[in-house]
């Protein structure tokens, strides 16, 4: 009955247009029906047929709708449709004539319509004048090549319509170049659907899509002989994706010289597309010169070995690329030794030519890769630092010995993490399972081995892998796993970089032009001129290690910049990272002895001053608690800006760095490059700050991971200190008050709780802060340092420099009380320029300081048990670097004696100017009860 009621005839639909009773938003116009009449669908929506006697009703309904009152019309329709409709001029004109007279109408659907070239003519005017139609669709319209002409002139004048779809129309390889010149004109097209019964629709359309940087959807289907419609391109702008389902050489060619300046395809994706090296070397200057690609995917294309070859070549200019897959191709060894030729080093002074790459995968029943392919993967295994995830899929080629080659070489690989050799039919075998085991116990990085469908997986042998893969995952602090096991990990985002080098070396000018080059790009413009000049800066600059930090994305990158002047050299020590935190080191030497004069360091005075900080890098890294990793070192030479010619002197100095290379190889790991910069230039250290920028990203992906509330806490803290006057220091209590507000994992629930077990686990994010470098905080001492770059500058600068004889009559050889240390550094910290106030009295104690110094090692108490001991304080010894030391007294009492110290391996490694003054402290409780001695000295040595 309901059904019934919504049936009415054409007369009722016409008085009720005219009368404005109707408030439709879709109606539908039906011709060519066996009768005549209308159905409202809903109150909005109403469907009318029209049978072939009644044709005039069609066209006074045009009318009507078109002379409505403006008012009225406009609030409603918003939708039109038309079945079987046979276009004349007149009733083209109607629809015109509605179409201008209501704005609101955004979509028009043709379905089985046919138009004349005169009212397609008609149509694309109406299409030039119209500014609010949105979406426009033609099904099974038989537009034709001339249609699609005239449909596309009109979209080159229209800039309103966003979406445009022809279905089951052979508008043909003309008729699709027309809609190309369309789209390099048109920028407001959103969506383009296309079905043509040839797939060659879809070369111009895509290909002006990609040329011209269009942010379109672009959907192109065909059915070719009577054939199921089958998809022929899709480019969806959302997700940056390209899929080419089956274009011929010919359309693939002109993809590719298309997507050569293209900055819209993130990834293209061509799997199972026949293609030929004819494509391929268009394909290599793609790679040479698109800046947007990240993920190429030629699986299954019948690639040879000289497409293969193409695309290699392409990857020695390619910076952006980090995925390629070509597995199923039909190549063999000659293409493995190019396609891995690019990701390998051959030479320890040789740079890897593409260092973007982070996935590949190759292999399948047709590709041979054989002896020759073998040994240039093995190269590529023991040599790439970047790839981390390979992929070599049912090879047939390789024996079972041929990949334990493969897995003993990755026990040299510290960046492959995933390693995928599902189908491969040499993976069997005790060899195998001995290797793979084996390398696991040597290679902690690998986190994921995929053996699916191997003879080795089918066995039921790999059991022990996945288990081996499960234990090199996990990081195990120094304390009880059970308080901790359940805090989630996750990879840092801090990483350090440390400045070493002698005095003149230019390291605070070269830190400054790195911070330029970061800043440009990242900080407002007063901001950029704050870094640049700063005079107060200037005249304050603080003594002791300088720290400036950056953010790259969601990577923060810090630069210690490490003081030069022999005194600070035991403050190095201290300072040094351990326990597997992210950073690395810059040895920074100058090509000259003095910057104000010209006068060029020898190769050998170069070699020295390298071989010193190789052998204080090593030193130190072999004290680390946790040495996951060699030193990753790079070498630097400034100013490079003085030398006018090639000089003798400084291929010699390479000469010379290549030595050291050999010497400290395994001891540390150098990059390949020696950058030789003018430090005063930003433009001179921009390579220098992208290096600064990829080894960050790439050494934190190998260090350890740390745990998540880390990250989270990072922010928090930053808050904490904004919302408390900027503090640079904070107290422990303080620190616990925050955690049970603002971190639940670390929150006490109720009284009832494990108080201790909160205690440990807020101590061990904390030590885990402390070791990447975020806050300084020692468990003795009850406070934690929030800004290192204020604690190393304004009071360990001023510490380690501390003149206490100048200040004290009390000193007496070296000791000195406790109070009367309070008070000297209550007057030597104080800011020395009017105006200026200390941080370091608002945040921390007299008391306090002397407990860092303690922590530090920068003074000592004569007796531990005694909290009123004297303390010693080494640095009140030192006469200066080069110069015998002072004795203090001299009477027949006092008996001197002196040892010779040296280290076993005395070529790579030196007991660092930090370790002495330990030392002399370590021996003061056995000297002075057995020798009655307050003052002792060990000789100076040469390094």
């Amino acid at each position: 009955m309901a059904t019934n009621q919504n049936l009415k005839d054409i007369q009722w639909v016409l008085v009720a247009i005219k009368s404005q009773s109707l408030s439709l938003h879709n109606i539908s116009f039906y011709l060519c029906q066996p009768g005549s009449g209308c159905y409202q669908e809903t109150e909005n929506s109403m469907n009318i047929n029209i049978s072939k006697d009644s044709l005039s009703y069609f066209s006074e309904l045009l009318s009507v709708l078109g002379s409505t009152d403006k008012a009225c019309s406009q609030s409603c329709l918003r939708n039109l449709e038309f079945h079987r409709v046979e276009w004349d001029i007149q009733q083209l004109r109607s629809l015109g004539v509605l179409l201008e007279s209501n704005s609101n109408i955004k979509q028009i659907i043709f379905r089985r319509n046919r138009l004349s070239r005169e009212c397609m003519y008609e149509l694309s005017e109406i299409l030039k004048r119209n500014r609010v139609i949105k979406e426009i669709v033609f099904a099974e319209s038989a537009l034709g090549y001339v249609g699609a002409e005239l449909l596309a002139s009109a979209l080159k004048v229209n800039d309103s319509l966003e979406e445009f779809q022809i279905w089951e129309d052979s508008i043909g390889s003309r008729g699709a170049e027309e809609l190309s010149k369309m789209i390099e004109v048109n920028s407001t097209l959103k969506l383009l659907t296309i079905f043509d019964s040839n797939a060659i629709t879809a070369t111009p359309l895509i290909s002006a899509v990609l040329a011209r940087n269009r942010t379109m959807e672009v959907h192109v289907w065909s059915g070719e002989n009577g054939e199921k419609s089958s998809k022929v391109v899709e480019f969806v702008p959302e997700n940056s994706t390209l899929r080419i389902y089956k274009l011929d050489v010919s359309g693939a060619c002109r993809v590719s010289c298309a997507l050569g300046w293209n900055s819209t395809v993130k990834s293209l994706d061509m799997t199972g597309v026949q293609l030929k090296s004819r494509w391929a070397k268009e394909f290599r200057w793609v790679l040479e010169q698109n800046q947007s690609l990240r993920e190429v995917n030629l699986s299954k294309t019948c690639l040879k070995d000289k497409g293969v070859v193409y695309v290699a070549a392409g990857l020695f200019k390619n910076k952006r690329l980090e995925s390629l897959y070509l597995d199923g191709n039909w190549f063999g060894g000659v293409g493995v030794e190019h396609l891995v030729c690019p990701l390998s080093r051959f030479s320890t002074l040789q740079n890897q030519a593409n260092i973007t790459l982070k996935a590949l995968t190759l292999g399948g029943g047709r590709t041979k890769i054989g002896r020759d392919g073998l040994a240039a993967i093995l190269q590529f295994l023991t040599t790439n630092e970047t790839v981390t995830r390979l992929g070599i899929y049912d090879d047939e080629s390789l024996r079972s010995d041929d990949f334990a080659k493969i897995f003993r070489s990755l026990q040299r690989n510290a960046s492959l993490r995933y390693l995928s050799l599902q189908g491969c039919k040499g993976v069997q075998g005790e060899l195998v399972l001995q290797t793979i085991m084996e390398t696991l116990q040597v290679n902690p990085w690998i986190e994921e081995i995929n053996l699916a469908r191997t003879p080795l997986q089918n066995s039921g042998k790999a059991d022990g892998i996945h288990q081996r893969l499960g234990q090199n995952g996990k990081v195990e602090p120094e304390m009880d796993m059970d308080t901790i096991k359940d805090m989630p990990l996750t990879v840092p985002k801090s990483c350090r970089v440390f400045f070493c080098g002698q005095e003149y070396a230019g390291k605070t000018t070269l830190c400054n032009s790195v911070s330029q080059n970061f800043s440009t790009s990242k900080l407002p413009y007063i901001d950029q001129v704050r870094t640049i000049v700063n005079p107060v800066e200037q005249a304050v600059r603080t003594v002791g290690m300088k720290i400036k930090t950056f953010k790259d994305e969601d990577t923060k990158i810090s630069i210690w910049n490490l003081g030069g002047q022999h005194e600070f050299y035991s403050l190095h020590d201290l300072m040094f990272p351990g326990h597997g935190s992210a950073s690395f080191f810059l040895i920074i030497s100058s090509l000259f002895r003095k910057p104000s004069n010209r006068e060029p360091k020898t190769p050998i005075e170069i070699e020295e001053d390298l071989q010193y900080w190789l052998r204080f890098i090593v030193s130190n890294s072999r004290r680390a608690v946790q040495q996951c990793m060699l030193p990753n070192v790079t070498i630097v030479l400034t100013h490079h800006d003085k030398i006018t010619q090639p000089s003798p002197n400084l291929q010699a100095a390479v000469n010379s760095i290549q030595s050291l290379r050999d010497k400290f190889q395994g001891f540390v790991d150098f990059y390949p490059t020696v950058f030789t910069v003018d430090a005063r230039s930003s433009a001179s250290v921009s390579k220098l700050t992208h290096h600064l920028r990829m080894t960050s990203k790439t050494i934190l992906q190998r260090v350890p991971r740390i745990y998540q509330l880390c990250n989270d806490l990072i922010q928090i803290l930053s808050d904490w200190r904004s919302e408390n006057y900027n503090k640079p220091a904070m107290k422990w209590k303080e620190f616990d008050e925050l955690c049970q507000v603002k971190v639940p994992p670390l929150r006490i629930r109720s009284r009832h709780d494990n108080k201790e077990k909160s205690e440990m686990r807020r101590r061990a994010v904390a030590t885990c802060l402390h070791h990447i470098g975020e806050m300084i905080y020692f468990d003795e001492l009850g406070f934690l340092i929030l800004d290192c770059e204020w604690f190393c500058g304004e009071i360990l600068g001023q510490l380690i420099r501390l003149d206490v004889r100048k200040q004290s009559s009390a000193e007496r050889n070296g000791f000195i009380s406790r109070k009367e240390l309070e008070k000297i550094l209550k007057g030597s910290l104080q800011s020395q320029i009017p105006g200026m106030s200390s941080k370091v009295f608002e945040n921390l104690d007299a008391s306090d300081l002397v407990k860092m110094m303690l922590k530090l090692e920068l003074c000592y108490e004569q007796d531990p048990s005694d909290p009123n001991s004297l303390l010693l304080i080494p640095s009140i010894l030192e006469e200066g670097r080069g110069k015998p030391q002072r004795w203090q007294l001299s009477s027949p009492e006092c008996v001197y004696a002196g040892r010779h110290l040296e280290c076993d391996d005395s070529s790579h490694m030196f007991l660092t100017p930090g370790f002495f003054p330990r030392l002399q402290a370590s021996f003061a409780p056995l000297l002075s009860s057995t020798f009655n001695l307050f003052s002792f000295s060990f000789l100076p040595f040469k390094f």
